[in-house]
């Protein structure tokens, strides 16, 4: 799966923001979910680790093959990611890498950006990661935006809750897009 280029390397931080998706979301092919189910384990996983870096969920995913449909893979990377201990979730979320954004509002979001992603990592330790599926892209600066600036009133505990949640957000959305031929 071909993820877009990273910031520029004037924006310290990192938050994950995947590509957002296509206007017309289409059902995974049956045929895809077939080859996910019948490749080798080591590409199965090797595959399931672009959706979330996470070795314990690409293997227990891997393990549970093969999955009848999609919606049963879907499930399975839920529970999965559920049962993350916080070490796997730190570890995924170490990983996340930053996605692009129209070239033009790196000026104009530059510093406002900036500021966030520092006050954020500075109380919780982490990078800020959120899935903006199904938001329109001329959105997703003032969603992240609000979305840093919401959050850094949690408490540390509170937010390890809200990331891992947007951590399964994401490696759902991800492992969607792998299903419909990005990736395997």
């Amino acid at each position: 799966m071909t993820r877009g280029p990273t910031l520029p390397a004037h924006l310290p931080g990192r938050v994950a923001i995947p590509a957002l998706p296509e206007q017309s979301r289409c059902t995974p092919s049956p045929t895809l979910l077939d080859a996910f189910n019948s490749v080798p384990a080591a590409e199965a996983e090797r595959a399931l680790l672009t959706c979330l870096r996470s070795l314990h969920w690409a293997r227990r995913l891997t393990a549970h093959r093969p999955y009848p449909d999609p919606e049963s893979l879907l499930a399975a990377s839920d529970e999965a990611a559920y049962d993350l201990t916080w070490s796997d979730l730190a570890a995924a979320l170490a990983a996340e890498t930053l996605p692009s954004l129209p070239e033009d509002m790196y000026g104009a979001a530059h510093m406002a950006l900036n500021a966030a992603l520092a006050a954020y990592q500075a109380r919780f330790g982490h990078a800020f990661v959120i899935c903006l599926h199904d938001l329109p892209p001329d959105e997703a600066l003032n969603h992240v935006l609000a979305a840093i600036r919401s959050r850094l009133a949690n408490d540390p505990e509170e937010e390890r809750v809200v990331a891992a949640d947007e951590l399964r957000r994401l490696a759902k959305g991800r492992l969607l897009d792998l299903l419909r031929g990005a990736g395997l």
